[in-house]
């Protein structure tokens, strides 16, 4: 097949130049730029509307979702969770959270993240909604003008948030007790806040308990007020018998703390935020007028101490006053006597505060313990419960002993003691306790009773109850014996003994012959006896009767 010819060059159309205006842009491309000016808006708007990304540190994820999780704060959403990833470590959670442009200032250095989820904690029980709507992290925003991008979370709610009107106080005290986060803090038994924090004192010491009082109530803190525990049940033992007293049916299994100010005092101003208060074991402590001085002094017993522990009691006429701080042992080798020395701390204005003749605090207190030394006062331990064994010092005036010097080794050699301290304790003489007089005696009856012949006694007694046994079987014999012989003659004797009388009863009845014959001869006697009067009033009359007989005229 040929190829077609070429065409004629005349044939061909002639192209023309067409000048073209500068700067002309193409419709076709005003769409691109429209959409590359839309986008580059929308990412400046995305980054403007961005707020900052933190990183918090959780020691578990459980209930956490990357692009999920939200963050709430007042149960509004302020952010989302966008990685969660293993530390370095291996030891915790980090969790990447992007907050969004209107929390901005949320992410400041003392903010505080944790995660909400169901808990059970202080008797009460929140986070129920997440069951459905799944874990969240809530946020607590704090007030500090530095910024902060990585934050270590809180493994448990806080007890307080920012916020909140109230006051926060602080109390220390030497144990924790049944304390713990959200125990409830009582005024007149009205729950009125709850402790939001406690931990261990630098030293080791002690702990401190932070709580948290709500407004109105804070102002009723004073600079008077004395803090208690009032975990688990009060008992107290009076004359009024046994009585208990506790808060709420809560404190028993949660604890819980109770304030206010003795009775008697004046009105007191309000405390300040964070005023330090001890915290006292019960009310009666917290309520007692404490002591200011303090004085010690030095005991030594020659008895075994078995059952005084440091903190016994000490007591004066029934009054306690003090306490037992440090109990040890002193051996002499010279004497080969082994003593129990103990230290005392007492407290003297508990004695002065109803006293007008003890001397005003500042007196020579060891020229005054001598001088009462020298009246008889001495030291003895006391038993305070026969069932526990547990003793206690008593310090008394013993009559018998004034004016007398205590026996080597009941005082120390410096008699000249003036200082009444801790380093350097007066001493006090002591005499034997009334138990170890009880089994000074009960030694002394032991020893006697084994001086008697029990032996000889068993002997004897076993001697004499054999006879008594025969005795008694000889008796058995006897009885036996009337058995068979004199009660059937006995029983025969008595039958006729009934026999008579009931015949002297048929005798005497009155239709019986006996009893008529007996009647008639009693009316002969009655006859005879009117005959025998008559003649003998006769004869009364005419006596000469008797010689000559009686005359005819004489006759009637």
């Amino acid at each position: 097949m040929s190829e077609p010819p070429l065409p004629d060059s005349q044939d061909l159309p002639s192209a023309k130049a067409v000048r073209t205006r500068r700067g002309h842009v193409p419709l076709v491309w005003l769409v691109p730029a429209i959409a590359i000016v839309v986008g580059g808006w929308l990412a400046v708007q995305a980054f403007v509307s961005q707020g900052p990304s933190v990183t918090i540190r959780f020691q578990s994820g459980e209930g956490l979702e990357a692009n999920k999780t939200r963050i709430k704060y007042k149960d509004v959403d302020v952010g989302v969770v966008t990685q969660v990833a293993i530390s370095k470590d291996r030891k915790a959670v980090i969790v990447t959270a992007r907050l969004n442009s209107q929390s901005r200032d949320f992410a400041v250095d003392d903010t505080r993240f944790w995660v909400v989820k169901p808990r059970i904690a202080a008797g009460s029980i929140s986070g129920l909604g997440t069951l459905l709507s799944g874990a969240y992290i809530g946020v607590d925003v704090g007030k500090s003008g530095s910024s902060r991008s990585d934050f270590v979370g809180l493994e448990v709610p806080p007890m307080l948030i920012e916020g909140q009107a109230g006051k926060r106080f602080v109390l220390h005290a030497e144990t924790l007790g049944s304390i713990d986060y959200g125990s409830p803090v009582y005024f007149r038994k009205l729950p009125v806040g709850q402790v939001v924090a406690y931990d261990l004192d630098a030293d080791g010491r002690g702990t401190t308990v932070t709580i948290f009082v709500r407004a109105p109530y804070d102002r009723f803190v004073t600079t008077n007020s004395r803090f208690w525990s009032t975990s688990g049940l009060d008992f107290t033992v009076d004359a009024n018998g046994l009585r208990f007293n506790t808060e709420s049916l809560a404190t028993l299994v949660l604890g819980g703390l109770a304030f206010g100010a003795p009775e008697g005092q004046a009105a007191a101003p309000p405390a300040n935020v964070a005023s330090d208060f001890p915290l006292y074991d019960n009310m009666p402590e917290a309520m007692r007028d404490h002591d200011t001085t303090v004085e010690y002094y030095r005991l030594v017993f020659h008895q075994s101490v078995h059952g005084l522990v440091v903190g016994a009691p000490v007591e004066f006429r029934g009054l306690q006053f003090g306490e037992v701080s440090a109990i040890g042992i002193h051996y002499d080798a010279t004497t080969q006597r082994a003593d129990v020395p103990i230290v005392i701390k007492v407290y003297p204005e508990r004695l002065r505060k109803f006293s007008r003749t003890l001397p005003p605090p500042g007196a020579d207190s060891a020229q005054i313990v001598r001088g009462m030394i020298a009246a008889g006062l001495r030291g003895q331990l006391r038993s305070a419960n026969l069932l526990t064994g547990q003793l206690y010092v008593a310090l008394d005036f013993f009559p018998d002993l004034a004016r007398t010097t205590p026996t080597r080794g009941k005082m120390s050699r410096d008699k000249q003691a003036t200082v009444v301290s801790a380093d350097n304790p007066m001493e006090i003489p002591t005499v034997d306790g009334s138990l170890n007089e009880l089994e000074s005696s009960l030694s002394s009856i032991a020893r006697k009773l084994d001086k008697v012949p029990f032996d000889e006694i068993g002997k004897n007694l076993q001697t004499a109850l054999v006879s008594l046994d025969k005795t008694v079987k000889d008796a058995d014999v006897l009885i036996k014996q009337l058995n068979e012989d004199v009660a059937p003659e006995l029983k025969r004797t008595v039958e006729e003994a009934r026999e008579t009388v009931s015949r002297a009863e048929r005798l005497l009845q009155q239709d019986s012959p006996l009893q008529t014959e007996m009647l008639d001869a009693l009316r002969e006697v009655g006859r005879s006896a009117q005959s025998l009067r008559t003649l003998t009033d006769y004869l009364d009359r005419h006596p000469e009767a008797l010689i000559r007989g009686r005359t005819p005229e004489d006759k009637p």
